[in-house]
């Protein structure tokens, strides 16, 4: 049975996820601060984490950051789950390292969707992507070890999520990836509707690559059909 820590100071809020969750099979420990949330972390340990961004004295960003932070914990996803649905809220959730976004007010279907994809990523890694081989392309060259890409002689970190978006691109570096098999491959899903979700990784991405290899474009766009690695840039 899967373990989910519910982090969100609102108690009806909380409450509802607990019982749904527990009446689709899963163990639920519930935190109403961002204190308590990331102690319990520490804890239990737990298999997933759905936190929210607005609670008092630390909020849900601080709590995600000490999460990706802490050896014991560093690894468990965790669904944001917030009101704050601009663009800018994404991003920055997405660079501490939080793996996927829901805005409030959501079904609970959806939520639960989000839930068992984020479970089964962990649970059953494509095989293409859970190598702990060092790839190179062209002059990328990745280091799942570490997280990290190398250009020629410069090193930039990733997110679990941007290492693996990338690793995607590079073994099929002949060709297009759709936007629908990087949400498969990567989410375990994929909703029309959420190509955002994509487009925002991809933007912090490539502004990543960017600032490593001078400018130069690794990752090109085709639009209306997903995108396309460039192993020696352009």
């Amino acid at each position: 049975m899967s373990k989910i820590l519910v982090v969100d100071d609102d108690e009806a809020i909380n409450e509802l996820i607990k019982v749904n969750l527990e009446l689709s099979g899963y163990d639920v420990i519930s935190a109403f601060d961002g204190i308590q949330g990331f102690t319990l972390a520490k804890q239990e340990l737990p298999d997933l984490i759905i936190l929210d961004i607005m609670m008092p004295d630390v909020d849900g960003y601080t709590v995600a950051k000490r999460v990706r932070e802490n050896k014991t914990t560093k690894e468990i996803p965790i669904l944001m789950l917030t009101a704050m649905g601009q663009l800018e809220d994404k991003v920055k959730g997405f660079d501490i390292g939080v793996d996927d976004y829901l805005v409030k007010p959501f079904e609970m279907e959806e939520l639960k969707v989000r839930v068992r994809a984020l479970l089964k990523r962990i649970n059953a890694i494509p095989e293409s992507l859970a190598t702990k081989d060092i790839l190179t392309v062209g002059d990328i060259t990745l280091l799942p070890e570490v997280y990290s890409v190398k250009i020629i002689d410069k090193t930039a970190k990733l997110t679990p999520i941007e290492f693996d978006i990338l690793n995607l691109l590079v073994q099929n570096h002949d060709c297009m990836v759709p936007s629908s098999k990087i949400l498969q491959d990567i989410w375990g899903y994929s909703p029309e509707d959420d190509v955002e979700t994509i487009r925002v990784h991809i933007r912090h991405l490539r502004t990543k690559l960017k600032k490593i290899a001078n400018g130069k474009e690794y990752i090109e766009t085709i639009y209306g059909g997903g995108y396309r690695l460039l192993p020696n840039g352009k």
